[in-house]
């Protein structure tokens, strides 16, 4: 469904009611990202040990998949990409099987073995030029993801070609929230929000609203900020609104075709809603890349799951059905 409205750019935020008894926010900087918490609790000592578990669970997500971290279990398989396989947790090799399978019912245009291409792109206003034909062509070779082997027995992960890298950036902070999300039920913890820079997980009854209420938009009083409500479920907004390059009038994403090596353009953000936010994070990718039509023909496909397409020029496309609000 096509909007005749506009939106200029998006942000992300969530509102959490202050006023509402037994609500305890707290908001850090991990993963590289502004984390937002709010956690139903009987005492403020008991909602600020909840929140700190919490923190905790997604800081060790951090550790076991960030690139970055030269000793985490993705840094081990790139390390020995066209080499060895390397001896890993079960939860990487479900992290993976999992991404393999958005791979594969997108046809490729989710692919986590994109993560050797990211060296021709520098997203920020210090490139001076793109990279031309060649080297975007050689920058995907060692794309593909079904040169990913994984050994169930052995619990092990090799990267068949040497130089090939694996990167979980797609569905990192999604996946974390539902990990803190799942470590917190656990515990008894009634209802609660997590939101780590647009990627936003809700769970139980908010006790004073009923629902909790997120929005997309510039600020809270913005004539065209979008409002939800979201009751047992994620919304994750992937969208050139952090990350680009600026060309020629045009804003180009950080997130890029793994197809191609390509930058993308024409889109500003994709939303996603579903009950799994590493599910909402993965889509979220994979139709910024494919693309309104395709994207849209995808989510369509998917029972419990929508979209909200916000174009380069504003116009909005949403899945029929997806109620929110102007304020």
């Amino acid at each position: 469904m096509k909007l005749n409205t506009t939106l200029s750019i998006v942000l992300f935020f969530v509102v959490y009611s202050i006023s509402a008894q037994n609500i305890y926010n707290k908001s850090t900087k991990q993963m590289g990202a502004t984390v937002d918490y709010a956690i139903e609790a009987a005492t403020k000592e008991e909602g600020e040990k909840y929140i700190q578990i919490a923190q905790k669970e997604i800081d060790r997500i951090y550790n076991l998949i960030s690139s970055k971290i030269s000793n985490s279990e993705t840094s081990k398989i790139n390390n020995s990409a066209g080499i060895e396989p390397v001896e890993v947790s079960q939860e990487m090799i479900d992290i993976i099987k999992r991404s393999i399978k958005i791979s594969e019912l997108t046809n490729g245009y989710f692919d986590i073995s994109f993560a050797s291409v990211k060296k021709v792109w520098k997203f920020d206003d210090l490139m001076n030029s793109m990279p031309d034909a060649e080297s975007l062509t050689t920058s995907v070779e060692k794309i593909n993801y079904r040169n990913i082997e994984i050994d169930e027995a052995k619990k092990t992960v090799y990267l068949r070609e040497k130089g090939m890298k694996i990167g979980f950036g797609a569905v990192d902070k999604g996946y974390a929230v539902e990990s803190a999300k799942r470590k917190l039920q656990k515990l008894g913890v009634k209802s609660g929000f997590i939101n780590a820079a647009g990627d936003r997980t809700s769970w139980g009854i908010h006790p004073k609203n009923g629902k909790w209420k997120t929005f997309i938009g510039n600020s809270e009083n913005d004539g065209n900020t979008l409002w939800f409500t979201l009751e047992n479920s994620s919304m994750v907004t992937s969208g050139n609104y952090k990350s680009f390059i600026g060309k020629n009038g045009k804003k180009y994403t950080h997130i890029l075709d793994p197809k191609t090596g390509s930058l993308i353009s024409g889109i500003q953000s994709v939303t996603i809603f579903c009950a799994d936010a590493e599910m909402a994070d993965a889509l979220a990718t994979s139709v910024y890349i494919m693309g309104i039509q395709k994207g849209m023909e995808l989510i369509n496909k998917l029972e419990g799951t929508k979209y909200l397409i916000l174009d380069s020029e504003g116009m909005i496309y949403t899945s029929k059905g997806l109620e929110f609000s102007k304020q």
